[in-house]
């Protein structure tokens, strides 16, 4: 599995601790990281919570990547951001048990943290404890086990109204204010990461021609 982490500007200072948090976890497991920022909070580029949105609609629709692990604040932001775009679902984790409770229920392909809000001494071991309940477990079994037929149904609903609601990403990226969009890919390995995993060849070169104008 690809896994993308998103940091927002407000807190990137703390992208080393999350960073290093989701690497222990995931990569035993035999999953990749894409870190694509922030990496500090003196980048160039600066991500608001609503480009994080953004770009991970650009990873998960263009199947950059498979999973979207990002955060503010609250959480709150980037998790309404995230869940504006097609495709993506995106849950608010605070806690071990939020993070169980949504692969298992919701399986999304998505989760927002907050890095401010709670964020306290061994902050990184909550971290690791939310990885590792929605990493470590299959996710889409139900909760609890007698409910995992009408879950699975649920999500097939939530599906295609949400399907319904949005529109395809390339139209997304079309008809975005293009320099939030610029700025949204501007990360110092976003062409890197991007360009060797994407798989969508008509949002890959809308990319590349806004990253060329």
């Amino acid at each position: 599995m690809k896994v993308a982490l998103i940091i927002e500007n407000s807190q990137a200072a703390k992208s080393s601790i999350v960073h290093e948090a989701l690497t222990s976890v995931v990569e035993p497991l035999g999953h990749s990281v894409f870190h694509y920022g922030m990496y500090g909070p003196e980048d160039d580029a600066s991500l608001t919570y609503i480009m994080n949105g953004l770009l991970a609609g650009i990873l998960i629709n263009s199947k950059a990547a498979d999973f979207v692990v990002t955060g503010c604040g609250t959480g709150m932001g980037s998790m309404l951001a995230c869940n504006t775009m097609p495709n993506v679902v995106c849950g608010l984790v605070i806690d071990p048990t939020d993070a169980f409770l949504f692969g298992q229920i919701n399986d999304g392909n998505a989760i927002s943290m907050p890095y401010a809000k709670g964020f306290g001494w061994a902050a990184e071991l909550n971290l690791q404890d939310c990885y590792r309940k929605l990493f470590e477990v299959e996710r889409g079994v139900g909760y609890p086990k007698e409910r995992a037929a009408i879950m699975a149904k649920n999500r097939g609903i939530f599906s295609e109204m949400k399907a319904a609601a949005t529109k395809d990403m390339l139209t997304v990226l079309q008809s975005v204010d293009q320099d939030i969009l610029k700025a949204a890919i501007a990360g110092e390995r976003f062409e890197e990461y991007f360009f060797s995993n994407a798989k969508d060849e008509a949002i890959m070169d809308y990319v590349k021609g806004v990253l060329s104008a």
